[in-house]
């Protein structure tokens, strides 16, 4: 039931975005995905597991806006610009992302635990959901990844790889930077073509 689990955490994403976590109901979340209630409740379980499923799309899809950013312009920098510029703009976006990025997780937000939890789930969807959820240290580690395995390219054998690795960590970081105490003017695009110059 991939469309039915999709319109459901498009509802409860629509609901978090109206009103506080604790306060969504799963009648509200089934009746605005147009399904029934025993549809969600097959689908996810219940509201711990509709959160997981939740907070999961969303780390799913800032991961793959991280690729398209990666394999957008030509140049490296420019690359890990977008990247970082994507990172800023999806965490001031939206509020998820921002707490998986930073582990703030305020009293409005779902915040189910990052460790795995028993699943007895036939949908394959959610038995992924269930499983670990990223830290920010393990997006940190995710996204540096990606770049340096994007930006050195197949077969770069990995002592190669300490440089660019240092230089992915630290536009990551300073998007977070930024992230977590915005200032005032300055874009992270240059604050990392400021950096990534040395």
């Amino acid at each position: 039931m991939p469309a039915a689990r999709e319109s459901l955490l498009d509802a409860a994403y629509t609901a978090l975005a109206r009103r506080p976590w604790p306060t969504v109901r799963m009648v509200d979340v089934a009746a605005s995905a147009g399904v029934s209630r025993q549809t969600l409740y097959n689908e996810f379980g219940g509201k711990d597991g509709l959160a997981r499923a939740l907070v999961r799309r969303e780390a799913d899809g800032y991961l793959a806006g991280v690729d398209r950013a990666l394999t957008g312009p030509t140049e490296p920098r420019d690359r890990l610009t977008a990247t970082a510029e994507w990172t800023t703009s999806s965490a001031q976006d939206n509020a998820l992302v921002r707490a998986l990025l930073t582990g703030c997780w305020s009293e409005r937000l779902p915040c189910p635990p990052l460790s795995a939890v028993p699943s007895a789930s036939a949908a394959p969807a959610q038995r992924r959901a269930d499983g670990p959820l990223p830290s920010p240290a393990d997006l940190v580690a995710l996204v540096r990844d990606r770049a340096v395995a994007v930006l050195a390219g197949p077969g770069v054998p990995l002592a190669d790889t300490a440089e660019p690795a240092r230089s992915c960590e630290l536009v990551v970081r300073l998007a977070l930077s930024r992230v977590a105490a915005p200032p005032a003017g300055n874009r992270v695009a240059d604050l990392v073509r400021g950096a990534l110059h040395r």
